[in-house]
């Protein structure tokens, strides 16, 4: 055939066939409906209908990109949401080219080790072929199962869509499991257990960020059957997010739409998730993304961290508090408290710090509570602001050596403390000047000739050390230095990092 008029009851359905791919492949058909007008003139000799079922299937593999793999059996809801089916032929269709809808999702998921691993198998190809096929076909057969579709980027990224929150967080938790050897799914219609040469691969943990359900966040589906648009940036920032808050461990952040939809989702059809009650949304408050403010939460599926659910009305108290700027009373409050319910919560533990803290030489959880109402004493009752800020830089040196204490409290407790920081200097500085003001008042007899000696004494000693750093007399000073860097030579070594560790 060189042209559709050449079509008749003799020409053969191979013929037919081979006559569309080639226009097919010549790009003259990238969209199902422009095949479907080329072809209305014998579309009513239902002999062609599986021609052009096989045309579309054919039109779908080269054009479809991230939804190649997507049929109306296999993804029902995606389906649904992402193409314009066609009126005679209804499991065929268009994608959308821009998707400003609710119900879509996407999840980013990112392997940690993964670099560790390539270079430890380096001598060893089959073991990164088998994490190839992993990545690519086993994680695609999850997603199948539970109704989402999957693409890897990147080396150790995947990105998964999703058309409910539901399998969103579902399809995420399985390919946890299946890369982790774990079973939190534990859905027998969702097989995640490791087949063949998958067996030999080491367990690999993973961070994930899942963001959507929000029409105000639309998605474009480009030229090549791609994604791009904001709901992906802020997947990628919240996938960021949990392994800023988890190096090691599986994590997974969403936006708080996600969790809202989730629960909204399995009001009255429980999900296998809720039926065995394998997850808890722990609000994480809002993380700054190119400026939009994201509310986010952490889905907590580990047992052995679900004492979280203990100190959660704390810590949404102290975002509160924080989002309302109560910084002179309410903020080193609400802290106090979280920091007292979490120590109260969370596993026992004995740290020893660099130097005893109060009379401290080691810290467990009774005692760090006891330094908390210390700290809560000297802001609230003594006024003693310089303390309670030297509390805070004490915590944060504690809960470091803590290797199960939350980082997300730990992110806060820094960023109040560099806040109060900034003021304690002014504040010193305004209190010094107070003094000097009113010495006569605050000292008497000879605490204030002690005062006014030392002080006179002080300023002195400055001017005169000032002089003698920049005297000729001290000829070694080059020397001092060179000697000092090549003592801290270990300490002096820099490298800029990015990414994650």
């Amino acid at each position: 055939m060189k042209d559709l008029s050449e079509y008749n009851e003799n020409t053969s359905e191979y013929e037919l066939f081979s006559f569309l791919c080639e226009k097919i492949l010549a790009r003259e058909f990238t969209a199902f409906s422009v095949l479907k007008a080329f072809v209305l003139p014998i579309v009513k000799d239902t002999r062609i209908h599986p021609v052009i079922m096989r045309c579309f299937e054919f039109l779908k593999r080269l054009n479809w990109g991230f939804f190649s793999d997507m049929t109306l059996q296999s993804h029902k809801r995606l389906w649904r949401e992402l193409v314009i089916p066609d009126q005679h032929f209804p499991e065929a269709g268009d994608l959308k080219d821009t998707l400003q809808i609710s119900n879509l999702y996407v999840a980013m998921l990112d392997i940690h080790g993964y670099t560790k691993f390539c270079m430890d198998s380096r001598k060893n190809l089959s073991m990164m072929h088998t994490l190839d096929w992993a990545m690519n076909t086993e994680v695609r057969r999850i997603s199948t199962y539970c109704q989402a579709v999957s693409q890897r980027e990147r080396g150790d990224e995947m990105v998964v869509v999703a058309a409910s929150a539901t399998d969103a967080v579902t399809v995420t938790l399985a390919i946890m499991d299946y890369f982790g050897k774990t079973s939190y799914v534990d859905d027998p219609h969702i097989p995640t257990r490791r087949q063949g040469n998958a067996e030999a691969l080491p367990v690999f943990k993973c961070s994930a960020g899942i963001t959507g359900g929000n029409t105000q966040s639309p998605l474009i589906i480009t030229e090549k059957g791609n994604l791009a648009g904001f709901l992906l940036n802020s997947g990628a920032r919240l996938q960021t997010r949990a392994n800023e808050l988890s190096s090691r461990e599986s994590r997974i952040m969403v936006a708080k739409q996600v969790q809202m939809n989730f629960m909204k989702e399995n009001q009255t059809v429980k999900c296998s998730l809720v039926k065995n009650g394998a997850v808890y949304f722990f609000d994480t408050g809002h993380i700054e993304f190119k400026g939009v403010m994201i509310p986010t939460c952490e889905v907590v599926f580990k047992e052995e961290e679900r004492y979280k659910e203990q100190f959660s009305e704390e810590l949404v108290r102290l975002f509160g508090s924080i989002r309302e700027s109560l910084w002179e009373q309410r903020i080193y409050l609400d802290l106090m408290d979280l920091l007292v319910k979490t120590a109260s919560a969370m596993p026992r533990f004995t740290v020893t710090p660099k130097k005893p803290i109060h009379g401290m030489i080691s810290i467990n959880n009774d005692s760090f509570m006891q330094l908390c109402r210390l700290a809560l004493k000297a802001y609230s009752q003594d006024e003693d602001y310089g303390a309670a800020v030297a509390f805070l830089k004490d915590f944060a040196g504690i809960i470091e050596l803590i290797p199960s204490y939350d980082r997300l409290i730990l992110d806060y407790l820094t960023g109040i403390t560099d806040k109060y920081d900034l003021l304690l200097k002014t504040y010193e500085a305004a209190i010094d000047k107070e003094i000097e003001e009113k010495a006569l008042q605050i000292y008497q007899g000879q605490y204030l000739k002690t005062y006014q000696a030392a002080k006179n004494g002080a300023a002195i000693y400055e001017k005169l050390k000032a002089i003698g750093r920049k005297s000729p007399v001290i000829a070694k000073k080059k020397v001092l230095w060179f000697n000092l860097i090549k003592a801290n030579k270990a300490k002096m070594e820099f490298t800029l990092y990015s990414g994650k560790k």
